[in-house]
């Protein structure tokens, strides 16, 4: 068994989608985009039904990637998250994918039928953590909380505007894209959130660089 961070994503009101196969298509371009930014342990595969799971090696990097991809989903497709820390152990793998247990994808499980259970209260709260360590399990939670309801108010383009800084992009190349000014998109990074965002995932990013740095000297 590995120590790892296992995801589990679910489409919130698939059998209302009046395309599956299309919606599909469109989760897994939006992780291929996402994972350009933040290189998983393994890349995201479909399993059963409507779901999908990805493997990355530190919860840093877990919450980085589905940030990452809530984001540049389509703004009327949602997934519902639940990440997972603890061990990984592969039984089987084929072209489908690998079929795998393990600590971190009941942990993972568990955090998504939290997260189904509190959208019925709150629709906007999509992500839910899970991890041996209570003090962890509470920081992040309370994180993410605040991260879904952020995204969950913002408008299609400011979305647009925040995914593209996210993915590399510098606020005169959004604007280009946009046909806005750079001023516009200051304002609306600033306005909707996205600008706090863009600073806690920089806090994440700095925590892997530097790990990354002591692992190579």
């Amino acid at each position: 068994m590995i120590q790892a961070v296992g995801i589990i994503a679910d489409i919130v009101g698939s059998r209302d989608l009046p395309d599956r196969p299309a919606a599909q298509q469109d989760i897994l371009a939006a992780f291929e985009q996402a994972q350009t930014v933040v290189t998983p342990t393994r890349e995201a595969w479909a399993t059963v039904g409507d779901e999908f799971q990805v493997i990355t090696d530190t919860w840093h990097d877990a919450l980085r990637l589905t940030l990452r991809v809530q984001v540049l989903l389509p703004y009327d497709l949602r997934l519902r998250f639940g990440i997972g820390v603890g061990e990984i152990n592969t039984i089987d793998d084929d072209e489908s994918g690998p079929i795998q247990d393990g600590s971190a994808w009941l942990h993972a499980r568990a955090a998504i039928e939290v997260v189904e259970e509190l959208q019925q209260r709150r629709d906007e709260v999509l992500t839910g953590f899970r991890a041996d360590d209570e003090a962890l399990v509470s920081a992040i939670n309370a994180q993410l909380r605040m991260r879904d309801h952020i995204i969950a108010r913002m408008k299609a383009r400011e979305r647009r505007l925040f995914a593209a800084l996210l993915q590399g992009s510098t606020q005169q190349e959004a604007a280009r894209d946009e046909k806005i000014s750079q001023a516009a998109v200051s304002q609306a990074l600033h306005r909707s959130g996205a600008m706090a965002l863009l600073d806690a995932d920089d806090i994440l990013q700095s925590h892997t660089t530097q790990n990354a740095t002591k692992e190579t000297t």
